[in-house]
C-alpha cells in the first residue's frame, strides 16, 4: 500500500519561510540562480538560522509525539536541488523531523498543493501565493523579518486570523470599501442571521479544529478571531462560525483600532490578515503572513 497523507493536517512550506535565507537570497536578487547555489554549496556546513515559521513548524510536528503522526511538513521550495541540501541539513540541525521536499529550481512551487493535499502554504514569493490561493489553498507570503514569536506557550500553538477576506470571503468587504462603514454596519446588521460564504482560510480552520481532539495529549491548539469589526457587525461573523461547526477561543471585534497590541497580547505563532497595514503593524510583534486575496489585492498589471 502506497503511504498516504490524507488523515494528516498537511504544511507545505518554501525554505525562506522555514530559515533566514535573506542574505542568500539578496545574492540571487544581484546575480543570479548560479550565484545563490554557489552561495548554498559555499555553507552547506553552516546551518541556516531560524527563519519566521520555524517556532510554528516545531510546534506542530510535537503532535507526532509518541509513533503518531498527524502533521506532515513539506519543503516546497524554488530552490534547485543542490541548494536544497542545505535546507534539509538545516531541518536536521534544528531537530526537525522533516523528510519530504520538492524542488522547481525558479519554476512555480504551488503546483504541487494539490498532490500533498496542504492546508497551508507559507512562502515568500508573492506569485506563488497568489497562484496557490486562486487554486483554492490557504496560503500567505510570509514577512520573514517578522518578530519572531514568543516562548511563552511552548507546548500551545496560537494562530490569530483576521475575519474578511480571510476566514470569510470579501462579500462584506466590498461593502465597506464600495459604500463606507455605515453601508457596512446596515448591511451586516440586516444580514446577521446569513452565514458568510467561506474565506480561503476555511479550510486550514477546519483542519485545525479536527487536530484540536488530540490536544489532550500535550500540545493544546488555541486560535483567535482578530477583526476590524464592531458591534452591530460582530453578530454576523460569530454566527457564521456557528453555522460552521467550528470553535475558535478569542475573538478581537476592534472597531479599526491598531491590531499590533492586541497581538502582542495574544502571542501567535502566526498571524493571518489580507491587507497589508495591518500586516505591517502584526509583524512587529510577531509571525505573520499576506493572505494576497479579496478587493484589497487586485490581481497585477502584466509584467507588473
Amino acid at each position: 500500500m502506497p503511504i498516504s497523507l490524507q488523515d494528516k493536517l498537511v504544511v507545505a512550506i518554501s525554505s525562506r519561510a522555514l530559515f533566514d535565507f535573506e542574505e542568500e537570497n539578496r545574492a540571487f536578487e544581484a546575480a543570479d540562480d548560479r550565484a545563490y547555489t554557489a552561495l548554498q554549496l559555499e555553507r552547506l556546513d553552516v546551518p541556516a538560522a531560524a527563519g519566521c515559521a520555524l517556532p510554528l513548524v516545531r510546534k506542530l510536528l510535537a503532535f507526532n509525539r509518541g509513533g503518531r503522526h498527524r502533521v506532515e511538513v513539506v519543503i516546497l521550495s524554488r530552490n534547485d536541488p543542490a541548494s536544497g541540501l542545505r535546507v534539509f541539513r538545516s531541518a536536521q540541525h534544528h531537530a526537525l523531523p522533516i523528510e519530504r521536499g520538492v524542488f522547481t529550481r525558479g519554476r512555480a512551487a504551488w503546483g504541487y498543493l494539490n498532490a500533498l493535499g496542504a492546508h497551508l502554504f507559507l512562502s515568500a514569493n508573492e506569485d506563488d501565493v497568489r497562484g496557490a490561493l486562486a487554486a483554492g489553498f490557504p496560503a500567505a507570503r510570509v514577512y520573514p523579518d517578522s518578530a519572531r514569536a514568543a516562548g511563552s506557550h511552548p507546548d500551545e500553538v496560537r494562530i490569530a486570523f483576521d475575519g474578511d477576506a480571510v476566514l470569510f470571503s470579501d462579500e462584506a468587504e466590498r461593502v465597506f470599501q464600495g459604500e463606507g462603514l455605515d453601508a457596512f454596519q446596515r448591511h451586516e446588521h440586516s444580514n446577521a442571521a446569513t452565514p458568510l460564504m467561506p474565506g480561503p482560510f476555511e479550510p486550514l480552520l477546519r483542519a485545525l479544529h479536527a487536530l484540536r481532539t488530540h490536544s489532550d495529549e500535550g500540545v493544546r491548539i488555541r486560535t483567535a478571531l482578530v477583526t476590524a469589526r464592531s458591534a452591530p457587525a460582530h453578530e454576523r461573523a460569530v454566527r457564521t462560525l456557528m453555522s460552521w461547526q467550528v470553535e475558535v477561543d478569542e475573538a478581537m471585534f476592534l472597531g479599526g483600532l491598531d491590531k499590533g497590541p492586541f497581538l502582542r497580547a495574544f502571542e501567535p505563532d502566526f498571524f493571518f490578515d489580507d491587507q497589508t497595514r495591518h500586516c505591517e503593524s502584526a509583524a512587529g510583534f510577531g509571525p505573520t503572513g499576506h493572505v494576497v486575496h479579496g478587493v484589497s489585492n487586485p490581481a497585477r498589471a502584466a509584467g507588473g
